[in-house]
């Protein structure tokens, strides 16, 4: 199980990497790759738990939204055999506390997914799984309240926005962000929250961080962007 581990830094998408050990005979050493490893028939029920484990063991990282991506496999993705694998992207918001390496991993770091292809190179099949992720989660925000995931609670509108926007990449209509985050009665009201605002914000939780939810038609791009 590999897993493509998504958060919102310096008003970027960032994909969370591990370096694999450079004192190993194992394949790409030093080379960046996704955090995954191997099921664990003992301690995994399911591919979503060990997808979980391996999370938590390789970064430090437990997710509030996980989903399957994908699957993955053939005789060439790793030097030493036939291999394959069950992808899933996850969400969280950017962690205040410094990641954890840990389970044979040299190193840990966030990278901007928009400039990781001029950068760096993935082990394995990865970059084909990243880019898989990306599309996936870009394709999604068009229509769900999936980057409310990537925010710390309580946010308020204009956060969300903003966040929508860094992740597809362009503006958004502000005129009915608004009315279309309100009206599908995801958010739930917490109350005014700290700023530098004279007139201090609404802040708001998600009602259900299990899954996200769906809007009747995509958004569309802010008149003259």
């Amino acid at each position: 199980v590999d897993v493509v581990i998504f958060t919102v830094r310096e008003d970027a998408l960032q994909v969370l990497l591990v370096q694999r050990p450079t004192d190993t005979a194992e394949p790409f050493p030093g080379l960046w790759a996704l955090p995954g490893g191997f099921v664990n028939i003992e301690l995994d029920r399911d591919l979503l738990a060990c997808a979980r484990r391996k999370l938590q063991e390789k970064t430090g990282v437990a997710s509030p939204y996980l989903e399957q991506l994908g699957s993955w496999g053939s005789a060439a993705r790793d030097p030493r055999g036939w291999s394959a694998t069950h992808a899933y992207f996850a969400l969280i918001a950017a962690p205040d506390q410094p990641l954890a390496k840990g389970a044979n991993a040299a190193d840990v770091a966030w990278f901007a997914v928009d400039e990781l292809p001029r950068r760096k190179r993935l082990a394995f099949d990865h970059a084909q799984i990243l880019q898989a992720a990306v599309e996936r989660l870009r394709s999604k925000v068009e229509y769900t309240s999936l980057p409310a995931f990537l925010l710390p609670e309580p946010f308020t509108l204009p956060q969300l926005q903003h966040t929508y926007e860094v992740v597809l990449g362009r503006a958004v209509d502000k005129s009915g962000f608004r009315t279309r985050m309100l009206a599908a009665g995801f958010l739930d009201e917490v109350g005014i929250v700290e700023s530098d605002s004279n007139r201090p914000p609404l802040g708001y939780r998600l009602k259900d961080r299990s899954s996200p939810a769906v809007f009747p038609r995509t958004f569309c791009p802010r008149h003259g962007s």
